[in-house]
């Protein structure tokens, strides 16, 4: 507000700040007057100071006049201190709302942007003593930092830069760098890379710049087909895992977990597993099938392998007798109606004497395969759980299948 007036005094000369004026007239309901006739006319106003332009920094904006705006933006790896946005201010004397902005080279922070700048505190300037600073580039998963140095000078063996293949202290060290000599281009291969300067008490110099870019990092190998088994998990990328299980019947040899490894040449953290028939077991599922060592191809090394199968207390076995091409000369397979080779027998098999199906009358079942012939074979018996009641015959306890659960 400009004024308020009343009476018979004639105000002051009055100038205003903006180009709009506004004017309100108000009259009560007693004594009348002659009221008032005032003149005005154009007047040019000053603009506001042309701001300063910060080190290492643009303005954008031309006018200065009340109400404009004038924006202000670093170059890269320079941080804004103060207001991005100024504006001019209408009074007497024209002034921004606030001082123009710095920008600085700060010390440490985190970048995520697919490309950039780190600089050393006050480059293009000396940097202080004893600064102990830290800068992480986080990246997407999959991609790694090729890093070049633009500019490098450091107090030699006491200021120094490392560089780490990771976000973490303990992370591998890629490089260590003092002096004055322009280190070589580095290339991370985890999607965090740690950027770490230190400068003791003493002297003090320009320090470094570097730019960094992102590169997309190969994948694994693919695990797959995977023979026997199954592979769970979608991504084959840096630090993602794939786990592996194997079909009924056979048996993991290796890790289950594998985890893709950080690299330039991509690889997994262990050899991949193998799903094979193992030379017997314990064997407590409900139904399944025994293969051959080896299976699906032939037997190779001479053997015995001998397998217990398991079901509840009060449930019998079904053996299968569903593929068996052993050699009828010296390789056999023997079943015993218990866990032992002392329970009753219910058959020995091989080719030439082979049954179809078999019960055991127990809730375990015994098999062992011999070989001693020179020629290979192969064989799957499939078993699967069984309901036994009891029937009273003739004064006679019989034990009897029932159904296959």
């Amino acid at each position: 507000m400009l004024g308020s007036f009343s009476g018979t005094t004639v105000p002051a000369l009055l100038n205003s700040t903006s180009n709009q004026l506004y004017l309100h007239f108000y009259s009560d309901i007693s004594v009348s007057a002659a009221g008032f006739h005032l003149e005005y006319k154009t007047v040019g106003l000053s603009s506001c100071p042309e701001p300063t332009v910060p080190s290492n920094g643009v303005k954008a904006g031309e006018r200065y006049l009340v109400n404009d705006v004038v924006s202000f933006q670093c170059e890269p790896g320079y941080a804004l201190q103060g207001h991005a946005h100024i504006s001019c201010m209408p009074g007497t004397v024209r002034r921004w709302n606030y001082p123009p902005p710095l920008c600085i080279a700060q010390c440490g922070g985190a970048v995520e942007e697919m490309e950039g700048v780190i600089l050393s505190p006050g480059f293009p300037g000396n940097y202080p003593s004893n600064m102990d600073c830290s800068w992480k580039i986080v990246l997407p998963v999959g991609f790694g930092a090729h890093i070049q140095f633009l500019n490098f000078s450091t107090e030699p063996n006491h200021d120094f830069i490392e560089i780490r293949n990771g976000p973490h202290e303990t992370s591998r060290m890629m490089g260590r760098f003092s002096g004055s000599e322009l280190p070589g281009a580095l290339l991370s291969t985890s999607h965090e890379t740690t950027v770490y300067f230190h400068s003791d008490h003493s002297q003090n110099r320009p320090g470094f710049k570097l730019e960094y870019q992102a590169y997309e990092l190969q994948e694994c190998p693919d695990p797959e087909p995977f023979a026997n088994g199954i592979v769970r998990g979608a991504g084959y990328n840096v630090g993602q895992s794939v786990t592996f299980e194997c079909l009924p019947g056979y048996q993991l040899t290796g890790h289950p977990v594998l985890t893709c490894q950080h690299g330039t040449n991509r690889n997994w953290d262990h050899p991949l597993p193998r799903c094979e028939v193992p030379c017997g077991g314990n064997i407590t599922s409900s139904n399944g099938t025994v293969y051959s060592p080896g299976f699906p191809s032939p037997y190779s090394s001479s053997q015995d392998c001998a397998w217990l199968i398991t079901v509840p207390i009060g449930h019998g076995i079904r053996l299968n007798l569903s593929l068996l091409q052993t050699e009828p000369s010296g390789d056999f397979v023997t079943v015993w109606d218990g866990p032992q080779q002392t329970a009753p027998q219910l058959g020995v098999f091989s080719r030439s004497l082979a049954k179809k199906t078999l019960h055991s009358s127990s809730n375990q079942a015994l098999l062992k395969f011999h070989r001693d012939a020179a020629m290979g074979g192969i064989f799957a018996i499939a078993f699967s759980e069984l309901y036994i009641y009891l029937n009273w015959k003739w004064g006679k306890l019989d034990l009897v299948p029932g159904s296959v659960l």
